[in-house]
């Protein structure tokens, strides 16, 4: 099933989950992710280290508990900076065996002290090339509502995104943001550069300051001072951070909906119980823009 079809009645809502480090935190992943399968999520996408195929080989595990045993589409993201052609169709031609032909086009991180191969500078390059070679797969990319850190100027950044909708990229998700007035300006900046596939926004519930400061950070994100209120009252309250957390995210949520998102993307950090309880408080709105409802 092409996700392009799933934003035809309805807005989106969708999951991230990322592959367990060690083989502890792997037997704890299953009842994560059937704890996701209660929110019946219209895919959910899972993440491949920068190094690519054989350095997370739980990875096409966990895509295949979601595919074939929850029977949601999965999404596996797909990091290019250092994997061949060959590597890329290898890794494609494994995801079709377990029946999965989604998947989020990366440039991916560049790590410290390591070449990159060579094959793919840009996720547009990535595109193209699955596109076709292997025309079955769908894809999504990554957009940034606060400017990829990177980017020497929102023109720059939004022009390097037209190439990846040329490429064939056919819906895109965005990184987290925390001020929804970022993500309705880079939305109208990237209709007027005629960029028209659907949008989801990228969404992450604080359950830990510290965490939450250190991806902004590296992700190039501005923390609004509200935010940062937050964070400072409960930081050493874990339970009233959480609870925090989840009402600012539900809060963000219903105000993109009631705007017409196409969908949002809750980045879970692996955390069943956090999406559940966001879900709980949303799952109405999203009902209500259903056209079968």
């Amino acid at each position: 099933m092409k996700l392009t079809e799933l934003f035809n009645s309805k807005t989106v809502f969708s999951l991230e989950v990322f592959p367990p480090r060690n083989e502890l935190s792997s037997q704890r992943i299953i009842p994560t992710l059937e704890g996701l399968q209660e929110i019946a999520p219209d895919f959910i996408s899972v993440t491949l280290g920068a190094g690519g195929i054989g350095h997370d080989q739980g990875t096409f595990e966990i895509a295949d508990f979601i595919q074939n045993t929850l029977n949601i589409p999965a999404v596996v993201h797909v990091p290019c900076l250092y994997l061949s052609q060959e590597q890329v169709l290898t890794l494609l031609d494994q995801l079709k065996e377990i029946n999965v032909t989604n998947i989020l086009a990366l440039r991916g991180d560049f790590i410290p002290g390591r070449k990159p191969v060579g094959d793919f500078s840009h996720a547009n390059e990535l595109i193209e090339f699955v596109k076709k070679e292997r025309p079955l797969f769908s894809i999504a990319s990554a957009c940034y509502p606060d400017k990829h850190r990177e980017a020497v100027s929102f023109v720059e950044d939004i022009a390097c995104l037209r190439k990846k909708i040329d490429a064939g990229s056919d819906h895109l998700i965005t990184q987290l943001f925390f001020n929804n007035e970022s993500f309705y300006t880079f939305k109208e900046k990237a209709e007027i550069a005629g960029i028209n596939v659907p949008i989801e926004a990228g969404i992450m519930p604080c359950t830990n300051k510290k965490q939450i400061e250190r991806i902004a950070k590296v992700s190039g994100v501005p923390i609004p001072h509200k935010y940062s209120q937050m964070l400072d009252k409960y930081q050493n309250n874990k339970e009233a951070l959480e609870d925090a957390g989840v009402a600012y995210a539900v809060e963000q949520i219903i105000d993109l909906v009631a705007h017409g998102v196409d969908g949002i993307h809750l980045y879970t950090m692996n955390h069943a119980t956090v999406a559940q309880k966001i879900w709980r408080e949303t799952r109405s709105i999203f009902k209500a823009t259903s056209k079968n409802s």
